[in-house]
């Protein structure tokens, strides 16, 4: 069974996010996100929990989705899960460059492979933080996030 992950904090899960799980999961019998865990203190972050129950809810069709929580390093998670893939977005240049180094890393480290997605380029400036800092200051970020249980994939 080839299984991947895609992990992150989701501090929202955004179009971007989703975008990228439509699109990696034909490439896997089993896509698991992985949501960092409470371990990490975020002004306002919502908690793993609230935040998995938010996925999941947008997958509840799709049964080669899975949404878990992990602590610690993506490789280790990988192991838990099975999963010699790990997916990632990347928007520009500095994404990039932080990837590749990261997919160095777990490569060394685990034998696991990492597997770029380019952001489409009308969500290429979309970003969590972005969409975090657009509530802040009151703006309606709706157009940002998925709303619906996404049956397209």
């Amino acid at each position: 069974m080839r299984t991947g992950i895609f992990v992150g904090s989701f501090n929202p899960f955004t179009v971007g996010h989703d975008s990228i799980v439509r699109r990696a999961l034909p490439l896997f019998d089993r896509l698991v996100i992985g949501v960092v865990g409470d371990q990490v203190h975020k002004p306002d972050m919502p908690s793993a929990e609230e935040r998995i129950k938010a996925i999941s809810d947008l997958y509840r069709d799709e049964p080669r989705i899975k949404v878990k929580p992990y602590y610690g390093l993506a490789v280790d998670f990988a192991k838990a899960e099975k999963a010699h893939f790990i997916v990632k977005g990347v928007r520009s240049v500095k994404d990039f460059e932080y990837e590749r180094e990261q997919a160095d890393i777990n490569r060394q480290l685990a034998g696991v492979e990492t597997i770029l997605l380019y952001a489409e380029p009308q969500l290429s400036s979309i970003s969590s933080t972005m969409v975090r800092e657009l509530q802040h200051f009151g703006v309606d970020v709706s157009v940002y996030l998925p709303n619906k249980p996404n049956k397209s994939y």
